[in-house]
């Protein structure tokens, strides 16, 4: 499960936190186990690791997956640049899904060379 840890976590805050209202209500015997259930809980989350990290050549391979974006009225892209040096920036073309694999930021202009689509065009340079 991806999200293991989330799922304790998330569960151990309700429990501690219903604890917490029936302590307040008096109900000690309910208080008690709820809230030690809770702590239990909290401990074990913290304690699992998260499922979710990728390797530093999964990052530096990642791509997006190839589709199309729906018509909003005018042409839509997509657009991924990555923070870590060597900088890559992929395009994702709305109109037919082609994927364009650049080095650097995000440039000024680009047209997509798979159906000749303008996608943007920035004035400022």
């Amino acid at each position: 499960m991806p999200s293991l840890r989330e799922n304790f976590l998330i569960s151990g805050v309700i429990c501690i936190v219903a604890g917490a209202f029936f302590t307040v209500a008096n109900i000690m015997s309910i208080a008690g186990t709820v809230g030690l259930s809770g702590i239990v809980l909290f401990v074990l989350g913290m304690s699992v690791r998260s499922g979710t990290s990728m390797s530093a050549e999964e990052v530096a391979n990642w791509k997006p997956e190839s589709s199309q974006l729906p018509d909003a009225g005018r042409v839509m892209y997509r657009v991924d640049i990555t923070m870590d040096e060597p900088k890559k920036c992929t395009v994702m073309c709305g109109p037919c899904g082609e994927i364009t694999l650049l080095d650097g930021d995000r440039p000024f202009q680009f047209t997509c060379p798979s159906c000749a689509t303008l996608l943007w065009h920035d004035e400022e340079e």
